[in-house]
């Protein structure tokens, strides 16, 4: 997914997904075996997080509003 508004966005397949995550846009565990994003700051790498897919969709439409979120 590349670069996008400063942040750098990767799909997680679930077949790569090998550990639980709490996803920081619902507080809910990301378990094994599921498919979601990791979103990593590019000018703070270490601030990398993981996401839901939904849970990044509704953090960018409240970041950049609804015509950016769209361009996942």
């Amino acid at each position: 997914m590349g670069d996008l508004l400063g942040v750098t966005v990767t799909p997680v397949q679930p077949y790569a997904a090998r550990k639980e995550y709490i996803c920081p846009g619902c507080q809910l565990s990301i378990p094994p075996g599921t498919f979601h994003l990791v979103v990593v700051p590019d000018d703070e790498p270490d601030l990398r997080r993981h996401w839901h897919q939904g849970c990044w969709h509704k953090e960018m439409r409240r970041r950049f509003g609804a015509a950016h979120a769209s361009r996942r």
